[in-house]
Formats: structure tokens, C-alpha cells, sequence
């Protein structure tokens, strides 16, 4: 559902690359809504979600696949733990770095205490993860990566922090905005574990 020439450049290479599946939805929807569609349409054992503009390149799942073997099903990349780099010159504007603390303080107390980097564009997930997560979901704005390490939390699967190299794409579509949102959010997936929300859930 983007108005720019995704779609466009998608097309161009699918017919080269069987594995590619191009979902051009004729309404933009958001992000979280296009994540949970695209995880959910994918196959096979694990299912990664990366940020198109690569500010964290895909070289890095190279090192994030071992997890798997040692009891984690879910992995997550971050720049908030030891040996996460940041490019020169590649960094987030001031306002988006000082939000960024902040908002995950936030987060830790209401939705994910002793995750750090909620926010990073770059998960991996075991299918069996998915499965049990990405049905629940309730929310398809920018808080949807707290809602999706929250009901981890909540079916008790291992997640593990990774360190990555990041380097932020200027032209980046995130603005000041969203950060409200993604409290607010965050507020909602506090209630609906309180509230017992993912009763409907078959591992709630």
C-alpha cells in the first residue's frame, strides 16, 4: 500500500527470485499491520522482519541463527547492549535518540522489563513463535514490536538481545509522532495483560 515505487521495484527482480512474494495491498494500512500479514504469509522454520532502507544489513542474521540452537525463540537485533555500533555519521537525530531512552523506560515498566532496544527493525522468529504470537496481536501501529516481545514474555519463550550495526537512512518515514503513539500503545498491551485480553489466545 506504498505510494512510492516499492511495488514497482519489487516486481522488477520477483520473476528472477522464487522464493520472493511481492503482497501489494491497494490500501496502506501501517506498519504493524503489514508485519503481522507478512510474517503470517511467510514459510518455514524461522521468519525474520528487517527495515527495507537496511539500516541493520541482512549479514547479521549470520549471527543471530546460533541462538536458535541454544533454547530461543525469539531474536532480536539491538544498539542498546555491549558491542551494538553505531555508523558514522549514520546516527539518529538528537531528538529521536533522547525519545528513544525515554520511551523505553517507559516500555520496561509497563510491557517488557529488561528488554532494552525494543524498537529495532530486525527480528527473527521460530515458526512455532509465530504461531502462537502473531494470531494474538491487537495492535498494528508502531507499538507493535512491544506487543510482540510482550506476549513472548507472556508464553514464556527465551528472547535474546543482539548487538548490531546500525545506520540510520536519513530519508527514514519515522517522525515525531510516533513516538505519543508508541506509548500509548504500550499502555494497551499494560491493560490487556491486566485485563486478561489474549484470553481468545490458545496458550493464554
Amino acid at each position: 500500500g506504498s505510494k512510492d515505487k516499492t511495488s514497482e521495484v519489487v516486481k522488477t527482480v520477483e520473476q528472477g527470485m522464487k522464493h520472493l512474494k511481492l503482497i501489494d495491498n491497494k490500501k496502506n494500512h501501517g506498519k504493524g499491520w503489514v508485519v503481522r500479514q507478512g510474517i503470517m504469509e511467510a514459510r518455514g522454520r524461522y521468519r525474520l522482519f528487517m527495515d527495507a532502507d537496511n539500516s541493520t544489513t541482512i549479514d547479521h542474521l549470520d549471527k543471530m541463527m546460533p541462538y536458535f540452537n541454544q533454547g530461543y525463540d525469539v531474536v532480536i537485533g539491538s544498539i542498546a547492549v555491549s558491542g551494538a555500533k553505531i555508523v558514522k555519521g549514520g546516527g539518529e537525530p538528537f531528538w529521536r535518540v533522547i525519545l528513544g531512552k525515554l520511551g523505553n523506560l517507559w516500555i520496561q515498566i509497563f510491557a517488557v522489563p529488561g528488554i532494552k532496544d525494543t524498537q529495532r527493525g530486525f527480528k527473527v522468529f521460530s515458526d512455532e513463535a509465530v504461531k502462537d504470537i502473531f494470531p494474538c496481536l491487537t495492535i498494528f501501529g508502531w507499538g507493535i514490536d512491544i506487543e510482540i516481545l510482550a506476549l513472548a514474555r507472556k508464553f514464556k519463550y527465551k528472547i535474546k538481545e543482539v548487538p548490531v550495526t546500525w545506520n540510520n537512512d536519513p530519508n527514514s518515514k519515522v517522525n515525531i509522532w510516533a513516538y505519543p503513539q508508541v506509548l500509548l500503545q504500550t499502555l494497551k498491551v499494560f491493560i490487556n495483560l491486566l485485563t486478561n485480553k489474549y484470553k481468545h489466545c490458545h496458550r493464554a
